[in-house]
């Protein structure tokens, strides 16, 4: 049976913030988070950030993390989304109605993100997501984060992600949809055949003007 999907991106797409950014700052303020070598971690990744590819820079926000236990980021990350859930202008209600739309009319709803599980599962239990392909930190036998990944999942490493869930899942791409708010996402946008480009990026909305994109402003509550 052939399938449809909608797949989303998360930080600026269906949330307004970025997630990895924001659970940081709550991972570093809590109490049970291990300081020895963070704060230089920390330094160097601030150092990348703007100086480097974002596939570099993503890569050294993961290596933070290392020798943290993976259970404590799980855990982490839920606290850290319950509260976040409250927050007003949290989430894109319009992007966020799409969502349940589509989950309604019996696509396969999919986030994709270069975020990591402690960020995008608690979210994707909370929409409905049938499936969630993010960046997965790498966990060592002890049980404790290497800070490595098994692959950074943005730009064209986003399309990939999808089209081994398509062949997977028997999803059909040209008749499926994307929604992403920033140029790094085009190649997740071109691999499907409804693409909506959220918020004003310049260089999407070039691209929906002239292919004729369909466009959600995507503003908060």
């Amino acid at each position: 049976m052939t399938r449809v999907a909608a797949f989303f991106d998360i930080d600026e797409t269906l949330i307004t913030g970025k997630s990895m950014f924001d659970f940081l700052r709550f991972h570093l303020a809590d109490e049970r988070t291990p300081q020895v070598g963070q704060a230089a971690r920390f330094a160097e990744w601030e150092r990348l950030v703007g100086a480097v590819s974002r596939h570099t820079a993503n890569q050294g926000y993961y290596r933070i993390y290392r020798d943290v236990p993976a259970d404590l980021v799980r855990q982490q990350g839920r606290k850290w989304f319950a509260r976040s859930r409250r927050t007003p202008g949290f989430i894109k209600p319009r992007v966020v109605g799409a969502l349940v739309r589509h989950r309604l009319a019996g696509h396969r709803v999919v986030l994709v993100s270069g975020s990591f599980p402690a960020c995008t599962q608690p979210l994707a239990e909370a929409l409905g997501a049938h499936h969630v392909l993010c960046t997965v930190p790498v966990t060592g036998p002890d049980g404790l984060l290497t800070g490595e990944v098994d692959r950074s999942v943005i730009g064209p490493v986003k399309s990939q992600a999808v089209r081994e869930l398509a062949r997977r899942e028997g999803i059909s791409l040209p008749l499926s949809f994307g929604y992403g708010d920033h140029a790094s996402d085009l190649p997740l946008l071109q691999e499907v055949g409804h693409p909506v480009v959220v918020g004003v990026d310049p260089e999407l909305g070039r691209h929906a003007d002239r292919n004729r994109w369909l466009r959600l402003d995507g503003v908060a509550a």
